[in-house]
């Protein structure tokens, strides 16, 4: 299907689709490091462009078509795993809380932070401002992403293209999210759920909350990651990704 980010799974392997969820304004891409990962350990990884991102940048993103990617990459597929990072893992909980065909697994990094605050207003401002010069929004994520999460990490996000007007949508729509009361439902519905975090996510703010509201499930630290924990510390997050899954075949 459109917008996605395939890798075949090796020979042998069982075969477990896992559906991995990007953050705001990158993309499928983002994820090629474990993308990789996983089909060596037997894994059929697929990651999506949400819509305003990546090949689907010419979409809106809404909630409502953000959960539509979701349920077409996973397909009705009971044993299918769901990774979500940051905008990803808001969009994951959304979407788990919703659908008529919930995933067997849910992991999610760096979406501790309640939607809505100071913080988020302001990023939505900025977002906008730099909106009205997208050439040049490109090129301070590009300067950004390299400062942040280093050279690798930076090209496999620049390889499936920034979006700023997807971002603007995005930050917009997350007003409406309402995570705690999505992760109350995903634990009635006995869905499994996982935090992988970085040590230095700033999306920390409202953690405690969070796990409350998931009935305290598993959190597993990445001590000197930041909030881009599957860009930061690709080889890391990969691994205790691939060692959460086994858990959870």
């Amino acid at each position: 299907g459109s917008g996605r980010f395939v890798v075949p799974p090796s020979r042998g392997g069982r075969d477990r689709r896992v559906v991995l969820v990007h953050g705001v304004r990158t993309s499928a891409s983002m994820w090629r490091s474990q993308c990789e990962l996983l089909s060596g350990h037997g894994y059929a990884p697929i990651a999506i462009d949400l819509p305003g991102h990546g090949s689907r940048s010419g979409e809106t993103f809404t909630l409502a078509s953000a959960r539509a990617a979701l349920d077409e990459a996973v397909d009705g597929d009971p044993r299918a795993a769901v990774v979500g990072l940051s905008l990803g893992g808001y969009v994951s909980m959304n979407w788990a809380a919703r659908t008529a065909t919930p995933p067997s697994a849910l992991v999610l990094s760096s979406c501790t932070a309640l939607p809505g605050g100071l913080a988020h207003r302001a990023f939505l401002e900025f977002s906008r401002l730099v909106g009205r010069a997208p050439r040049l929004g490109e090129l301070l994520s590009d300067r950004a992403a390299r400062a942040v999460v280093g050279e690798q990490a930076a090209q496999d996000v620049a390889r499936g293209g920034v979006s700023v007007a997807g971002q603007v949508q995005a930050l917009q729509a997350m007003r409406d999210a309402t995570p705690l009361a999505d992760l109350v439902n995903i634990t009635r519905s006995g869905i499994p759920v996982t935090f992988i975090t970085g040590g230095f996510d700033h999306f920390r703010l409202d953690e405690r909350a969070f796990l409350a509201a998931a009935g305290d499930p598993p959190v597993l630290r990445i001590p000197t990651a930041n909030h881009l924990v599957s860009l930061h510390r690709p080889h890391e997050y990969g691994r205790v990704l691939v060692t959460v899954l086994d858990q959870l075949s």
